[in-house]
């Protein structure tokens, strides 16, 4: 459902495609509690290990490629989860946003698995956002999905498009 509204001199955007800004804080937040929980798995395995075995207190040591590798994989992991289920993250839903397929469905696991590669390994196609006309990404284009505002939950209803605009704007 569209929601082109003027309340106050500003313009309500529900449903429509979110912008490059939205889409990159809500990443950078995504990001952050990728981080977190990296970092809480690393300490709870130090302390279990140190209350199983003894002192020494130490963080395991994965090397330059394991720590990357394990990041990637519970990056990945974390938004295929998301996208795949409620449609957002913890940073889409601070930002108001909600990936959808085009139908306005919820992605498929397939989709979602895709689209979360895809973000992982190039992350930077969500530049595309600020290029193209359809404000969708790289990743979007590629996997048939697009990221809306709603800020009420409205899953499940087909991506809008502003009265009286034609086109893939």
């Amino acid at each position: 459902m569209t929601s082109v509204t003027r309340t106050r001199g500003q313009v309500a955007v529900q449903g429509l495609p979110a912008g490059i800004v939205t889409r990159l804080v809500a990443a950078g937040i995504d990001l952050l509690v990728v981080l977190a929980t990296v970092a809480a798995l690393h300490l709870s395995y130090a302390a279990l290990r140190y209350l199983l075995f003894g002192p020494p207190f130490a963080l395991p040591e994965l090397g330059a490629w394991g720590a990357a590798g394990y990041g990637c994989a519970l990056m990945a992991g974390y938004l295929a989860v998301g996208w795949g289920t409620a449609g957002r993250t913890v940073g889409d839903t601070m930002m108001g946003v909600r990936v959808t397929a085009r139908s306005g469905a919820v992605l498929t696991p397939v989709a979602a698995v895709l689209r979360a590669v895809l973000y992982v390994v190039f992350p930077l196609g969500l530049l595309w956002v600020a290029a193209g006309r359809r404000r969708a990404s790289v990743q979007d284009l590629l996997v048939g999905s697009v990221v809306v505002y709603d800020w009420y939950g409205h899953a499940g209803t087909a991506v809008p498009r502003p009265p009286g605009r034609t086109g893939d704007r």
